[in-house]
């Protein structure tokens, strides 16, 4: 793979797409300042992955040293140059998007999720729950990101709303997830001198928090067929996340093993998969 491609992780780019994708769905709009939207979130995320790569050069150059800065491919200059260029055309297009639809709110989302990359990948990654709760947001602020482009197009407050239960409802898992993988790494972080909630405060302690953001999001999933934000399809097809979610809390607070962390990870993913499969069948059928 090409190393300038490679450093931002295109598949983790593309997952956030599919949060304004799945916005365009709910609020049955594909505008193209929504299609823009898109463009800023890859680029957003792209070079918040690239920022990553260039903060953890020492740690990759002995766990990862086939990534593309420690491996000589990309230089640690050219790595930073690029990784900073790519957030500032990230908030070109989204300056862009405020134009169109008239609002300041999208190029603001698009500053404060750059400034957020940024910070999380020199100061908050290793930090107790800070970090956990960062990367949360940001998958959160995606979901918020095209319900802000939506509503203000088109002056629907009630996308917004949506936007903002959504999001919050992505903050949580992935918080919650973020801690299990913590939990998974916890050995390689403590050579590496991270200060993570497992290391700090043990595996039990962070296996009830994880499991206690499951079970608080998944017992509110229902909300959203309730409140009349989704139809009975998404109910149907969210209950499958909804089983492997409660599994998922069941079986972090019953074994806190690095091998069973890495299987409660997958099965977080895959649920929120779903969950996502939910929302965008649930608002058109």
């Amino acid at each position: 793979m090409n190393p300038y491609l490679e450093i931002i992780r295109p598949g983790n780019a593309i997952m956030a797409i599919i949060a304004v994708i799945l916005m365009g769905f709910v609020g049955h709009d594909f505008s193209i300042a929504l299609i823009l939207g898109m463009l800023a979130t890859f680029l957003a995320l792209g070079g918040g992955n690239a920022i990553n790569d260039v903060f953890d050069v020492k740690i990759d150059s002995i766990n990862k040293p086939t990534r593309p800065i420690p491996s000589g491919r990309i230089k640690l200059k050219t790595g930073k140059i690029y990784s900073l260029g790519l957030m500032a055309a990230a908030i070109i297009v989204g300056g862009i998007i405020s134009i169109i639809v008239n609002h300041f709110g999208p190029v603001l989302i698009v500053i404060g999720a750059c400034i957020l990359e940024y910070f999380y990948a020199r100061d908050l990654k290793s930090t107790v729950l800070i970090g956990n709760i960062s990367v949360g947001l940001l998958t959160g602020l995606c979901f918020l990101f095209g319900g802000v482009i939506i509503g203000c197009e088109n002056g629907n407050i009630q996308i917004i709303k949506i936007s903002l239960a959504l999001a919050f409802f992505a903050l949580l898992m992935t918080t919650a997830r973020e801690i299990v993988k913590d939990s998974e790494d916890i050995e390689g972080d403590k050579k590496e001198g991270a200060r993570t909630f497992p290391i700090v405060y043990g595996k039990k302690p962070s296996a009830y928090l994880a499991a206690s953001l499951i079970i608080i999001d998944t017992i509110l999933c229902p909300l959203l067929y309730v409140y009349h934000i989704f139809s009975i399809t998404y109910m149907i097809i969210v209950a499958i996340a909804m089983i492997l979610f409660f599994y998922s809390a069941y079986s972090i607070l019953k074994d806190q093993s690095t091998e069973n962390c890495a299987k409660i990870s997958k099965f977080l993913k895959i649920g929120m998969i779903i969950a996502f499969i939910a929302f965008a069948l649930g608002s058109l059928i």
